[in-house]
């Protein structure tokens, strides 16, 4: 019933492929449950509360991807909104986390009523193929930063010199730099499950060596919910010194999702042979919903997870995936000690090979088209340079935009280009730097 369900023949995967790729996936995004609360305990969000509202929000939305949109895609809180709520509009700007959330209910609204009316789906069709291009090497390379950075393997240096090499007397390093040499071995040797066993065995050898710490306990009771559910302010949120921050949490939630779904989507090949994702409306009304129901549990804004790639690469290809990831976010709940005792250099290494990985449609690109190449390589640059995925997405979208205009070929702008370009202009205008 799960084989058909899933359409497992027709996919070429199976059920130990799927479960592998789920458990990939997993753990090389299950550090969102402390990074997120510990993020938003800036904004003034309880730790407890918070972390079970991350998890909530990951297993719902991941199970609702599984089982409804069919797409091996995790959902979870995305890295960067939460810092941008955290540091930028309660910190600088002075609101309160209850309104920050308030925005997010709204913006979840929004992106529920868009996609409804299929308009999310239309303008996301509408995206050449070498912008898509730039959605899927410009996300490799940013999980490979993070990957690097979350390691050791580079760290933040100086004002002159804003990256540097990392400490490679740190052990840490090195066995995420073993762990890096392990799984691109076992992948060159065409071993299945390369990912997962690179992060299970350095996981083993970290604690074996002293790196980590083994978990004190495995069983664990979740913390109160009660003190942030259900807290948001909507009318707080709808006043119009607030609008800026409507219109940037909307902004980035909206190209975000279409970047990350639609960059991995190019790397597992589910674009039909239109250059069309199927059903696109589905996986999209899912990130709808996460982002409603993150705000409503008292977390930020949820969408695709870009860590999704690593179990993609591990095969897989349907909706099982994320049922497998959502099942084991549920588990979290009570095993949080155990899932959140994997090092860093257990699966930064797995983000590294991804983004590697990830690189290759590059070579689809046309590079004696200067109009499609400057914007896909601005694009890239500024998506891991600002290290702000909707920053990246919008310079290329509007600079795809001017150059097609002042190279005489106005007629290959379509309408969900036009779409895209206008609101990537009132991004930058009203972006609160």
């Amino acid at each position: 019933m799960i084989k058909s369900y899933f359409q497992f023949e027709a996919n070429n995967t199976s059920l130990k492929q799927e479960t592998i790729a789920g458990v990939t996936t997993f753990l090389t995004m299950v550090y969102i449950v402390i990074v997120n609360p510990k993020i938003l305990e800036a904004a003034g969000i309880p730790f407890g509360p918070s972390m079970v509202a991350t998890i909530l929000t990951a297993f719902f939305g991941t199970l609702i991807m599984g089982i409804y949109a069919k797409r091996p895609f995790a959902i979870a809180p995305y890295m960067g909104e939460n810092a941008f709520i955290a540091y930028t509009v309660v910190q600088v700007l002075g609101y309160s986390w209850q309104t920050a959330l308030g925005a997010i209910f709204i913006s979840g609204v929004l992106f529920t009523i868009l996609t409804l009316s299929k308009i999310r789906g239309w303008v996301a069709n509408a995206i050449p193929e070498s912008l898509k291009i730039g959605f899927a090497v410009g996300i490799g390379l940013f999980i490979t930063f993070i990957g690097l950075n979350q390691t050791g393997i580079i760290k933040l240096g100086t004002i002159g010199a804003p990256v540097g090499v990392g400490n490679f007397h740190d052990l840490n390093v090195l066995l995420a730099i073993l762990n890096f040499l392990i799984i691109g071995i076992l992948m060159i040797r065409k071993v299945n499950g390369a990912l997962i066993i690179g992060i299970l065995m350095i996981t083993l050898l970290s604690m074996l060596t002293g790196n980590s710490s083994p978990p004190k306990s495995i069983v664990s009771l979740p913390p109160d919910l009660s003190p942030i559910f259900l807290e948001l302010d909507i009318v707080g949120a709808l006043s119009w010194g607030f609008f800026a921050v409507i219109l940037t949490i909307f902004v980035l939630d909206f190209v975000d999702t279409i970047g990350t779904l639609l960059g991995l989507s190019y790397k597992a090949n589910l674009f039909n042979e239109k250059g069309e994702l199927p059903e696109i409306e589905k996986p999209m009304l899912v990130d709808a919903i996460a982002t409603t129901l993150a705000a409503l549990f008292g977390t930020t804004t949820a969408g695709v997870y870009l860590e999704s790639a690593t179990g993609i690469e591990a095969g897989g290809r349907t909706g099982f995936t994320a049922v497998v990831i959502a099942l084991l976010f549920l588990l979290t709940l009570f095993l949080a000690p155990l899932f959140t005792a994997v090092p860093t250099a257990a699966f930064g290494p797995a983000l590294i090979i991804v983004g590697m990985l990830m690189i290759s449609p590059i070579k689809n690109l046309d590079f004696n088209d200067l109009t499609n190449v400057i914007p896909v390589f601005l694009m890239i640059a500024l998506m891991c340079f600002t290290f702000n995925l909707g920053i990246g997405l919008t310079a290329g979208f509007l600079t795809y935009l001017i150059i097609k205009i002042f190279s005489g070929r106005l007629k290959e702008i379509n309408a969900g280009m036009w779409i895209l370009g206008i609101l990537s202009l009132i991004f930058f205008i009203f972006y609160p730097y």
